[in-house]
């Protein structure tokens, strides 16, 4: 991510992460009031998939505990760019959403807020010597932990809350 006064800042990804929490918090009353969701029929990553809010919640529970370890395991690689992430047809990415979508929705919320308190946390214990290590994902190539943590985790969930908001002004 850049500003128009140059390349991100460190405290750029953690006032992201600040937002995205704001927000959902502020979608929490009409998510947890109208608790009885449908689940989706297609929620995989074909074209006519269609996810509800059940579907977008337990995928945004997922992909913050996933990218905090992929981010950890990219730290680690000292000796050069291994390969580390996921592509969106991974299956057990797709089971632990088929899992996880029929939790209730006060349970997700609070799965998500801990997601995005752990990786502020550990953002901010990261160097920057930690945070330009690279590892090599499947299809993005050669990315850094601050490219992955801006592409793979604070774009995606800004993006999926704009779905979110979608779905409750319907």
């Amino acid at each position: 991510m850049t500003t128009d006064s140059g390349p991100a800042t460190t405290n750029d990804f953690d006032s992201r992460l600040a937002a995205v929490a704001e927000r959902l918090s502020g979608f929490r009353p009409a998510l947890e009031a109208a608790s009885s969701w449908p689940l989706a029929e297609r929620f995989d990553h074909a074209p006519e998939a269609s996810w509800g809010p059940r579907e977008l919640l337990a995928h945004l529970e997922e992909m913050f505990a996933f990218w905090l370890g992929e981010a950890e395991r990219v730290v680690d690689m000292t000796s050069g760019p291994e390969p580390f992430g996921r592509v969106a047809t991974e299956e057990v990415r797709v089971a632990v959403i088929a899992r996880d979508r029929t939790l209730p929705i006060r349970e997700l919320l609070d799965r998500i807020f801990v997601g995005i308190d752990r990786w502020r946390r550990r953002w901010a214990e990261l160097s920057d010597a930690e945070r330009a290590r690279t590892g090599l994902h499947p299809t993005q190539g050669k990315l850094s932990v601050t490219e992955l943590a801006t592409r793979f985790v604070a774009d995606h969930a800004e993006g999926h809350l704009d779905d979110l908001a979608e779905i409750l002004r319907r």
